[in-house]
């Protein structure tokens, strides 16, 4: 299968996306199977991220989008374990703070992309501000932007701008040299619940369960539908969306490390050739070890 050609979204028509299935086909199954290429699919990505590190010419922004519980922070730590920590960030975007609010919506997030060489992982992103904010409009009437003073202002104009600031900001990415790839795992209601109900019952996980998870779960159909619209307004050609489905976390790891490895494999990476001069310090450095005594 190719999955990058599979699950990619490039927003030529709506999306539709309580039609998309979450559950994995049929013909991946066999749980060791998905694990091996898994295994072997980080050998590949290291491979990648050395040249991409040392090659120091193109910067990669890796974006998860998810409900709750549907495996964005297993997914980093595990298509992720075998990148050079020096060659990767990883940035979970929370609440803003008072500092980040006395700025625009993006401010904080640009401060975060990484330098070329680099790859920027996004847990959660920018999107929270046009899918969020659009569940609970108040957000927005909070945060003082322009004249926004009511909740009746944060409308459909309001994030179809959004939208656009983002589309601009992509592109801006990547005539700078940037590969974004975003990432939407897609999980359903019933899979969210199970995994809700295992983290009560598990002591061990006990701490990733929040009474604030079960809140906003209410919200579920609102939240299919701003991300709908969401994914929908800002996936174009240059930078597609990727909705993964996530009931299967082995699955969704092995999509997701195939399309990341494709994507990075399209790249013109290289490590650096050294011209004559370089050469000529190598050779001689290498004779001069050669005659030190032990």
């Amino acid at each position: 299968m190719n999955f990058e050609k599979q699950y990619r979204y490039r927003g030529k028509k709506s999306l539709g996306l309580n039609e998309l299935t979450t559950a994995e086909p049929a013909e991946f199954q066999d749980e060791k199977a998905i694990k091996a290429q898994i295994a072997n699919n980080i050998k590949q990505l290291k491979e990648l991220q050395g040249k991409l590190y040392a090659q120091d010419r193109y910067g990669v922004v890796l974006i998860f989008q998810a409900m709750d519980a549907a495996g964005k922070d297993s997914m980093i730590a595990h298509v992720m374990s075998g990148v050079n920590p020096q060659g990767c960030e990883v940035t979970s975007f929370k609440q803003p703070t008072s500092n980040e609010l006395a700025h625009d919506y993006l401010w904080r997030i640009h401060n975060r992309v990484p330098k070329r060489g680099m790859i920027g992982i996004f847990n959660r992103s920018y999107y929270e501000d046009v899918l969020v904010s659009r569940v609970h409009p108040e957000i927005i009437v909070n945060e003082h932007v322009g004249g926004i003073t009511d909740a009746s202002q944060v409308n459909d104009d309001f994030f179809n701008q959004r939208f656009q600031d983002l589309r601009y900001f992509e592109d801006y990415l990547q005539n700078n040299g940037y590969l974004v790839l975003k990432f939407f795992l897609h999980m359903s209601k019933a899979e969210q619940k199970q995994r809700f109900m295992r983290r009560i019952e598990i002591p061990s996980h006990n701490w990733k369960f929040s009474a604030a998870d079960v809140r906003e779960r209410k919200y579920w159909d609102d939240y299919q539908r701003v991300y709908d619209d969401a994914i929908t307004n800002t996936a174009t050609k240059q930078v597609p969306w990727y909705v993964i489905p996530s009931d299967s976390k082995w699955y969704s790891r092995l999509s997701v490390s195939e399309i990341i490895n494709q994507r990075l494999g399209e790249l013109p990476l290289a490590y650096p050739s050294l011209d004559a001069a370089a050469q000529m310090q190598l050779k001689t450095g290498l004779e001069q070890l050669d005659k030190e005594k032990d």
